[in-house]
């Protein structure tokens, strides 16, 4: 079996996987990774972007077959699963019968263990709050040959540094999540196009409280008084309609270029149709969950654009107070950089807090925008990205992350310590190694 990548492609450090087949297995499988290389780390779908998913020796273990459902409630919407079941298999059975996933990520081929290792947020964090709020309990195993039952108010101190814990509190074997009720898979979204980055600030403030979902594009090369122009795109549930899964046709991206064809001309020529392709300034549509919550999932393999090299997604979140300027001094040097993103996520998070002790969000603005791969260049832009967001008081997040200092960690996760003093000794990732020791 070829070696394991995180979705980024950087760094390129390929791991070896030790697959679990069945739950009374891991353990054993566990133990006999740990006695050969000294420590490893749970890797489910390679959805994580740097280097939060891989393990410090280059050996993991596999927790993908673990797909599983185990228990569902349809009344309740309470489901219990395997770690290795991917969000879009959830989805396969929950939507019919009425529920939908309370929070979900811009991809539904991470699986239930990411979500949770990770604690995931969407489009709706001003509403809902993060994966971790909706987690109701998990059995987690630990190098020792214990196996904990965590919830809220049990083994509390090991269910709040396992939400947003990176993997590194054990085995998650089981875990039970509260589903949400629909009455339609349809999504009814407005999307409306604004001029410059104010008009993002002015729809956020006016409109995030009266619908479920809100997020913009933006164009991170526009520049001068179109600085921050963009697409921002509220949504709910239909109130009546068909709970059908959503079968959009899929493409493969099926090579990798030796160079990224992602350049500072496709970038701008991108940006300026995308931009253009709504004729009017606010439209009314309805749509596929899938077309609404995934668009970059009917494109497989879609790393492949990038070339080699790989790319890295810097997304930052900045408080409220300093959002507005940090948020626009980002994009002035981003766009002043020479390179940027076709992908550029902004959106406002609320202030709902997480159980988990290194959950990403705050209150405040957070910008997602991916780069190809050039040492010399992401490392100039990065450096003075990260001077503004540490000005701010923002933060980076850890699962999309391959360059932060272990400094700038350490002072926007104050509470990295409490989950250092919970970690398996057995577990150990790169990005951990990386944000301790430097």
């Amino acid at each position: 079996m070829a070696g394991l990548l995180s979705w980024g492609r950087y760094p390129n450090v390929p791991q070896e996987p030790h697959p679990v087949a069945w739950r009374d297995s891991a353990q054993r499988v566990w133990g006999e990774v740990g006695a050969a290389h000294g420590n490893t780390l749970a890797f489910g779908n390679g959805r994580s972007y740097g280097d939060s998913c891989l393990a410090a020796s280059g050996h993991v273990v596999q927790m993908l077959p673990l797909d599983r459902i185990i228990s569902v409630d349809w009344e309740t919407g309470v489901l219990r699963a395997e770690p290795g079941i991917t969000l879009e298999q959830i989805l396969q059975v929950a939507i019919p019968r009425g529920w939908m996933l309370p929070v979900t990520p811009g991809t539904k081929y991470a699986t239930l263990g990411g979500a949770i290792a990770n604690d995931v947020h969407g489009k709706n964090h001003h509403v809902r709050g993060t994966f971790g709020r909706h987690v109701r309990a998990f059995g987690l195993l630990r190098s020792d040959g214990s196996q904990s039952e965590c919830m809220p108010r049990f083994n509390e101190a090991l269910f709040s540094a396992t939400i947003g814990g990176l993997g590194l509190t054990g085995l998650i074997v089981w875990a039970e999540i509260q589903l949400m009720p629909i009455r339609s898979s349809k999504i009814d979204v407005t999307s409306i196009r604004f001029g410059n980055l104010d008009g993002f600030f002015a729809l956020s403030e006016e409109l995030d409280p009266l619908h479920e979902y809100s997020v913009a594009w933006v164009d991170c090369l526009s520049r001068g008084a179109a600085l921050g122009r963009g697409i921002f795109m509220v949504g709910d549930h239909a109130a009546h309609g068909p709970l059908e899964v959503d079968r959009r046709k899929k493409r493969t991206v099926p090579l990798t270029p030796p160079v990224s064809p992602i350049n500072g001309l496709t970038l701008r020529a991108f940006n300026e149709l995308y931009y253009r392709r709504q004729r009017r300034e606010r439209t009314q549509t309805r749509v596929g969950y899938d077309a609404y919550f995934y668009p970059l999932d009917s494109l497989l393999e879609w790393h492949r654009i990038y070339g080699r090299p790989g790319f890295q997604q810097y997304q930052c979140v900045v408080p409220t107070v300093n959002a507005r300027d940090a948020t626009r001094e980002i994009l002035e040097a981003i766009s002043s950089s020479g390179t940027g993103s076709f992908l550029a996520v902004l959106k406002r998070c609320g202030d709902i807090a997480s159980p988990g002790l290194l959950s990403f969000p705050l209150a405040g603005t957070s910008l997602a925008l991916d780069f190809p791969q050039h040492e010399a260049r992401n490392n100039r832009l990065f450096a003075t990205l990260d001077g503004i967001v540490r000005e701010a008081g923002g933060r980076l997040y850890p699962a999309k992350d391959a360059h932060m200092s272990g400094a700038d960690f350490r002072a926007a996760y104050p509470q990295w310590q409490q989950l250092e003093a919970h970690r398996d000794p057995a577990m150990l990732s790169r990005f951990w190694e990386r944000m301790i020791q430097s």
